[in-house]
C-alpha cells in the first residue's frame, strides 16, 4: 500500500487549489496567531481573578481591596471595581461605620453606580471579544473555501477525462486527488478555530458570571452606604 505524498501532490495542483490553499494558509495562520494569544490572556485573566476574590474577600473596604488590586493589570475585575470605588468619595463630613467610603449622595445615587459599573464590565467583555469574529468565521467559512477547491478540481478532472482517449482511473486519480486536498485544508483550518472559539466563549461567559457578581458587591456596599 502506497503512502501518500503530500509534497508531491502540492506539486501537482493547479493554479485554482494553489489559490485556495494560500486563502486557507493565511486563514489558519492567522486564527493560530489569534488561538495562542487569547489562551494565554485568558490564562493570565483566569489566574489574577482568583488572585482579586481573595483580595476582596479579605479587604476591610473598597479602598483598601482597590490598593490591593493595583498589580492586577490582565483581569477586566479591577477595572469594574475602579469604576464603582471612583464614585465612592471620602465623606466630608459622615463615615460609614463599615469603612473609611461613604456616598457622595448629593451628586451620585445608587442607580448611577450602578450604571457605571455595568458599561465598564460592558466595555471589558467587549474588549476580550476583540478577533473572536476571525475565529468564527475561520470555523464557519474555511470548509466552503476548500469545498470550492474540490468541486473545481473534480470538474477540471472530469472535464480532462472526456477529452482522454481512454478513462482509466490512473487517468483521473491525480485530478481527484488535487481536489480533494482543498478540503482537506479548509477542515485543518476550521476545525481548530471551532475548537477554539467554544473554549473562548466558556471562558469569557464565566468571566462575564463573575463580573455580574462583582457589580451586585459593589451595588450592595453602595445601598448599604446611604441607609
Amino acid at each position: 500500500m502506497n503512502e501518500l505524498n503530500l509534497l508531491d501532490v502540492l506539486r501537482q495542483t493547479t493554479t485554482v487549489t494553489r489559490f485556495v490553499l494560500a486563502i486557507l494558509l493565511i486563514f489558519s495562520v492567522w486564527s493560530w496567531g489569534i488561538i495562542f494569544s487569547k489562551a494565554l490572556l485568558l490564562r493570565k485573566i483566569r489566574k489574577e481573578s482568583e488572585t482579586f476574590w481573595k483580595v476582596f474577600r479579605r479587604g476591610q473596604n473598597l479602598s483598601e481591596i482597590r490598593t490591593a488590586c493595583e498589580t492586577l493589570r490582565f483581569t477586566p475585575l479591577v477595572p469594574v471595581l475602579t469604576a464603582g470605588v471612583d464614585l465612592l468619595l471620602p465623606a466630608s463630613g459622615r463615615v460609614h461605620s463599615q469603612g473609611s467610603l461613604a456616598l457622595k449622595t448629593s451628586t451620585v445615587n445608587v442607580a448611577t453606580i450602578q450604571r457605571t459599573v455595568q458599561r465598564a464590565a460592558a466595555g471589558q467583555l467587549t474588549e476580550l471579544e476583540k478577533r473572536m469574529t476571525f475565529l468564527a468565521t475561520t470555523a464557519s467559512v474555511a470548509p466552503f473555501i476548500g469545498l470550492f477547491g474540490t468541486v473545481w478540481g473534480v470538474m477540471t478532472s472530469f472535464a480532462g477525462l472526456a477529452n482522454a482517449n481512454t478513462a482509466t482511473l490512473r487517468a483521473v486519480a491525480p485530478g481527484i486527488a488535487d481536489a480533494l486536498i482543498a478540503t482537506a485544508f479548509g477542515l485543518f483550518a476550521a476545525i481548530p478555530a471551532v475548537i477554539a472559539y467554544n473554549q473562548f466563549v466558556y471562558q469569557m461567559r464565566n468571566l462575564g458570571g463573575q463580573l455580574d457578581d462583582l457589580q451586585n458587591e459593589i451595588v450592595a456596599m453602595a445601598e448599604g452606604l446611604v441607609t
